[in-house]
């Protein structure tokens, strides 16, 4: 995927759709050498230590090794490798953050409220989802995208509830990012002034580096969570706009101090909204809809 944030760039992104058949299914590296592998054999001289690198190369690219994409790690001093790993996240999230922008002007242009919906794993992203589905087709045109390592399950979900939906599997990819959901709107063909919910892959880290272009950022935790979220991962907490708290009916049963959580989320973000519900018992899910309906 990328080295801004550690994950791995060998596995596979696939843009799927429930009952599609399996030749439709689209399967792209996120770097621009799809499929090749690459082998160089070269030395280099740092500071009288001599470093030798084997990688491999079954045909000639016609370019550079340093015209690389996504350049190979080598052994810098310690100034030299700071220098190059700040260079090359700069270069990742800037494209991002160009990509972001066309898609949110592209949603703009097309009446298209777009949330990003993000989490850790087990938080009840989908079960809210399939509810708030369920419950409100009737007052909303709902799209979703469906962001997951592997597997179909959470889009197959999404698909009985009743809306269109895409899965992207990011492979060893930790996060989605701004290319991917401009090739799935595409797949998805997301109609004017509708409602689009990405449900990113469950990580309150690397998805908070990458704008997708949406419109807001929605943060999930449950009570059956550490109260100190926001203060573990407080990028996340930053750059969202609501805050739900799920899974309050476990309230009686756990030790999760609601008042400490938001206390913590508001030195992080002190606009950020919060929205406390249960997805099981459907309390406060009444609070969520309105903000549903007011944003789009």
């Amino acid at each position: 995927m990328c080295e801004s944030c550690g994950c791995s760039g060998d596995g596979q992104t696939s843009f799927r759709q429930p009952g599609k058949n399996k030749d439709d299914h689209q399967h792209k590296h996120d770097h621009a050498h799809e499929n090749n592998e690459h082998k160089h054999s070269h030395n280099h001289e740092h500071h009288g230590h001599s470093h030798h690198h084997d990688h491999k190369h079954p045909h000639d690219h016609g370019h550079t090794h340093n015209e690389h994409l996504h350049p190979h790690k080598q052994e810098y001093t310690d100034h030299d490798s700071h220098k190059h790993t700040i260079s090359l996240e700069s270069e990742i999230l800037g494209q991002n953050k160009i990509l972001a922008e066309r898609n949110r002007g592209y949603f703009e242009a097309k009446g298209i409220r777009t949330l990003n919906l993000v989490s850790s794993p087990g938080s009840g992203k989908t079960s809210l989802l399939e509810r708030t589905i369920r419950e409100m087709k009737s007052n909303l045109n709902i799209y979703v995208i469906e962001g997951d390592q592997q597997t179909m399950n959470d889009a197959e979900r999404i698909k009985a509830a009743g809306a269109p939906v895409l899965q992207i599997n990011t492979g060893n990819g930790c996060h989605l990012d701004a290319d991917m959901i401009s090739k799935a709107i595409k797949q998805l063909d997301v109609k004017e002034n509708s409602l689009l919910i990405i449900e990113n892959v469950g990580n309150l880290v690397c998805p908070a580096l990458f704008d997708l272009g949406e419109s807001a950022r929605v943060v999930v935790i449950s009570v059956t969570e550490g109260e100190d979220k926001p203060l573990k991962y407080p990028n996340m907490f930053a750059t969202s706009q609501l805050c739900i708290i799920n899974k309050t009916d476990l309230l009686p049963y756990l030790d999760f101090n609601i008042a400490k959580a938001k206390e913590y989320a508001l030195r992080i973000n002190h606009h950020l909204q919060f929205i406390e519900l249960s997805v099981r018992t459907g309390d406060g899910m009444n609070a969520w809809y309105q903000w549903l309906e007011a944003k789009s």
